[in-house]
């Protein structure tokens, strides 16, 4: 049954920006809620990452935030591959990701849908990071029980990796055409702790654990690569969020490096910011300080396709 068995990561679309150290990528994180998601102010912000050369851009995902926990959002939140759908026809090489679509949120079919349309239309560039959640107001505002976030996660992917397979798929004994069908999107499984880990290695091209702090990731990493050899398979890539602070980007490099040194493959960066021309500012100072320490040659680093 396919549920036990991994698929390796799918080829890399052409024309998607890269920033590496070897092969280490850095993306930002952009805000889709709030007024930063505004239209105008999104797509800049998206197409300031594009011209950077940073290698993909990273959506949140709620969807019925409570009144009394809306503070940062005031509830606004758009939804996150709709979101990317529309971001990809506005730009050409830049990754889009999840970061991370909580899964038991949404039924299947209809995800896998959402999901081959978004790689579909962006030429194969979903980063498609999912999660389980945790707000247990949305839970109950969706009536879908919390304690079943897990299995109801574990049977989207496994049910998304089918979709993926053949055109032909099944869903509640009736089969269906699955098209378009591009090459699934690689799959980062984000949470921490064995559940997490065991279901990147069974469902996942890469791990996204909600810290980029070296220390505490480095058991886990190696327990990941544990499981992986038990399991047969390669080890997954590891994708890691990290902070900026503006005034302190020789803290970003070096912590950079630190995850680099762990075999991390990618880094997300990630900051508040008031508007367009204050996460511009940010952009400039990761191309201007931080990326090129992350080039291996020491010079700037520059977008080129994967």
């Amino acid at each position: 049954m396919y549920a036990c068995k991994y698929l390796p990561v799918a080829g890399t679309a052409s024309g998607v920006a890269r920033a590496t150290l070897g092969s280490m990528q850095v993306g930002i994180a952009v805000r889709s809620m709030g007024p930063q998601s505004a239209p105008e102010v999104l797509l800049a912000c998206v197409r300031a990452a594009e011209e950077a050369g940073l290698a993909d851009v990273w959506v949140q995902d709620h969807i019925a935030i409570p009144p009394d926990d809306a503070e940062g959002s005031g509830g606004r939140y758009l939804d996150p591959l709709t979101a990317l759908a529309w971001l990809a026809g506005s730009t050409r090489r830049i990754g889009l990701g999840t970061g991370v679509l909580v899964l038991p949120y949404r039924p299947p079919l209809p995800t896998a849908k959402a999901v081959a349309t978004v790689q579909e239309l962006s030429g194969g560039r979903l980063r498609l990071g999912i999660g389980v959640g945790w707000m247990e107001a949305e839970f109950r505002a969706l009536g879908v029980p919390y304690a079943e976030r897990g299995r109801r996660s574990d049977e989207t992917l496994a049910f998304l990796r089918r979709c993926f397979s053949g055109d032909t798929a099944l869903a509640h004994g009736q089969p269906f055409l699955f098209l378009p069908r591009p090459p699934a999107p690689p799959i980062y499984v984000g949470g921490s702790g064995e559940h997490a880990l065991r279901r990147t290695v069974r469902y996942g091209d890469g791990w996204m654990p909600m810290t980029g702090d070296p220390e505490r990731l480095a058991p886990s990493v190696a327990r990941l690569r544990e499981l992986a050899e038990e399991a047969g398979r390669a080890v997954p890539e590891v994708v890691a969020f990290v902070g900026l602070d503006p005034a302190r980007t020789d803290a970003l490099r070096e912590r950079a490096l630190a995850l680099a040194g762990l075999g991390v493959a990618r880094i997300v960066v990630g900051a508040r910011y008031a508007d367009a021309a204050d996460f511009s500012r940010q952009v400039e100072v990761l191309a201007e300080r931080v990326l090129p320490a992350l080039s291996p040659s020491g010079g700037p680093a520059r977008a080129s396709s994967c």
